[in-house]
């Protein structure tokens, strides 16, 4: 059986028929752009091109920025790594849910969902939100922002 896979950094798109490095339980990492690990997708999922990608730990702090990622904040990558996503991009979303601690404490992915960016020292944006589960044992979520006009 294939697996759709996404990396969080470069946006591509990949089939694979294993989720591990080999017979190591290591995670599958980028052959395009040489990331870490990837993040398993249960449906095939084609990101905007202005996307930006956060990778967030079990706790929902950022532990990767993605492509996009400096374009829709201005934010450095050093000054958001370790800090919790919600806080440090100022997450809102229009229905008032915390979609964050869904995914995370469900491991249940989250799509389409409105939500206002307000990253430290930018003006608000509207973005769409897509949040993925991490299908390991480490947990964790892949956050893709989509501005909106």
């Amino acid at each position: 059986m294939a697996h759709l896979f996404i990396c969080p950094s470069c946006g591509k798109r990949t089939t694979e028929t294993d989720r591990n490095a080999g017979f190591r339980r290591q995670a599958k990492g980028c052959s395009n752009c040489g990331f870490g690990f990837l993040f398993e997708l249960l449906d095939d999922y084609y990101p905007a091109p202005n996307a930006a990608f956060f990778v967030c730990d079990k706790e929902g702090r950022i532990i990767g920025c993605g492509r996009g990622s400096f374009e829709l904040t201005g934010l450095a990558d050093e000054s958001v790594i370790g800090r919790p996503a919600k806080d440090v991009l100022g997450l809102r979303f229009d229905s008032g849910d915390d979609y964050v601690a869904t995914v995370l404490e469900w491991g249940v992915r989250q799509l389409s969902k409105p939500v206002e960016v307000n990253a430290e020292g930018d003006i608000p944006a509207k973005a769409k939100a897509d949040l993925f589960p991490a299908y390991d044992d480490d947990g964790g979520m892949l956050l893709i922002l989509t501005p909106t006009s």
